[in-house]
């Protein structure tokens, strides 16, 4: 997996490409805890995303937490697969998703 950011203030905008999985989550884990402590506003670009499994589905309720806390998060650019992943684990009654 590949994260892109691109910090402009308080906003920080993840472009995620590829696998968002066991393997790949600690890797988005550890960038969120060194990258969110100032940020307001958390928008993740998951139109490069592949795949996402339960891994990446606890580190983004764990980084809705945060936001919860200090700002907000969105997730943009959902495919269908993900999408269904989220309707069917009930995280898009828990996560902004656009």
């Amino acid at each position: 997996m590949t994260i892109e950011k691109n910090a402009e203030g308080n906003k920080l905008e993840i472009a995620l490409i590829g696998r968002l999985d066991t393997t790949t989550a600690p890797q988005l884990e550890n960038e969120l805890k060194r990258s969110v402590g100032d940020v307001s506003e958390l928008v993740f670009d998951f139109a490069k995303l592949e795949y996402l499994s339960s891994a990446g589905l606890r580190v983004l309720l764990a980084a809705q937490k945060v936001m919860n806390k200090q700002g907000t998060m969105v997730i943009r650019n959902v495919n269908e697969t993900i999408a269904e992943v989220f309707e069917i684990t009930g995280f898009s009654e828990i996560l902004t998703i656009e």
